[in-house]
């Protein structure tokens, strides 16, 4: 058991808070491993050339990706006064979320199942 009264384990909690600003999207209807080859491409870039390489790169997580970048920009201008030309890409990564489970029929009254892998995808920036 933790010691102390629930509001001084919550403000220790707190104060230990990642105070680097980030975005986090859940339940995307990609899986972990297709996100993955994405955020390998820009992990670690400035956010300018990281917006390039997704506006440029045909697979459908990069849309997806793109739009959580812009979000964890405007949280870094808006929530923490940082500068946009100065951020870069500090973690990136993509989580296993619940999987939506689908029934396919096969021949002689079997039936397949279709897993609908889901991920979610956390970008945290930091400046330079």
């Amino acid at each position: 058991m933790a010691k102390g009264h629930r509001s001084q384990i919550k403000r220790d909690r707190n104060a230990n808070k990642d105070k680097r600003p980030s975005a986090k999207l859940s339940n995307a209807r990609v899986s972990v491993q297709k996100a993955c080859f994405v955020l390998d491409a820009i992990r670690g870039k400035d956010v300018q050339s990281a917006l390039g390489i997704l506006a440029y790169n045909p697979r459908y997580a990069s849309r997806l990706i793109e739009k959580l970048l812009k979000s964890a920009i405007a949280n870094a201008e808006n929530n923490n006064g940082m500068d946009s030309a100065k951020l870069y890409i500090a973690e990136c990564f993509a989580n296993e979320a619940p999987t939506i489970k689908r029934i396919h029929p096969r021949a002689q009254g079997r039936a397949y199942r279709i897993l609908k892998r889901m991920s979610h995808i956390t970008v945290v920036l930091d400046e330079r």
